[in-house]
């Protein structure tokens, strides 16, 4: 019998299978409850989460004591803004201390996807995003008396979505960052130009053209519309449904890029 020829094309093994849905929410259901078991142990944390936002909402009522209007024009706006900014700075910090302390390596060298990884963070700061925003929306409305034309449900709503997306960005940033300074760098350079563009402070559409139009691509602007939307508006308007579902493909997109971005570890 003639010898096999050299040039035969060896057998392929068998492609590894893919993850199985179930698998993959079994994966990242164990993530988010390892991140909310770390959380649960770092108090100073939950309080900047949870804490932070009533107290700077609470302060800005009483500075405006005088003038209610004020803070009725402004407080909506801030509610959304308030708990986005905590979340972008908590998240980003907790993901880079992964990271740095050699967890995200030993995870990802593990059964464990990208994806799974950032669903599972985006899921536990998710909860945490909810139960802020609840807090804060009814300390505002209940306590402080905001005064809303439209259901504080609604608040509620584009007050979680401000707080996702801000986990997203956080989530997203901290890929760039070697440290938590740099981490808490980003801060200035990612949320305050949205602060400054969005709207809070003087009309978008009084502002330079060249400002008005960048400030139309920042989804801090479409938070504050949709609040803004609630505040004058008793039913959802068509505004309001497209500003949330912006700020809504935001923090998706993000998220997306987030688990393109991750690294393992900190170089």
């Amino acid at each position: 019998m003639p010898a096999a020829s050299s040039d035969a094309v060896p057998a392929h093994p068998h492609p590894a299978p893919a993850a199985h849905p179930a698998a993959s929410a079994s994966r990242t259901a164990a993530t988010t409850t390892r991140v909310l078991r770390q959380l649960r142990h770092d108090p100073r944390t939950i309080a900047l989460m949870l804490v932070v936002p009533c107290a700077m909402i609470a302060l800005l009522r009483y500075v405006f004591d005088g003038n209610p209007r004020t803070f009725d024009a402004t407080g909506a706006s801030l509610l959304g803004i308030f708990p986005m900014i905590t979340m972008f700075l908590v998240t980003s910090i907790a993901t880079l201390r992964e990271r740095t302390s050699g967890t995200l390596e030993r995870l990802l060298a593990m059964p464990l996807g990208k994806t799974d990884l950032i669903a599972g963070y985006a899921l536990a700061f998710g909860l945490l995003a909810v139960v802020q925003s609840a807090l804060a929306t009814a300390l505002s409305v209940w306590l402080l008396d905001l005064d809303v034309t439209g259901s504080p449900w609604l608040l509620l709503l584009v007050a979680v979505l401000d707080a996702l997306l801000g986990t997203a960005l956080g989530l997203f940033v901290s890929a760039f960052a070697a440290s938590e300074f740099q981490a808490v760098q980003f801060l200035p350079a990612v949320l305050l130009p949205q602060l400054l563009l969005c709207g809070l402070f003087t009309p978008r559409d009084e502002m330079q053209p060249v400002l008005s139009g960048l400030s139309d691509v920042l989804p801090m602007s479409y938070a504050v519309d949709a609040m803004n939307e609630v505040l004058r508006h008793s039913d959802p308007t068509g505004a309001f449904l497209r500003d949330a579902a912006i700020v809504t493909g935001c923090a998706l997109l993000v998220l997306s890029l987030g688990a393109a971005t991750l690294r393992r570890r900190t170089r």
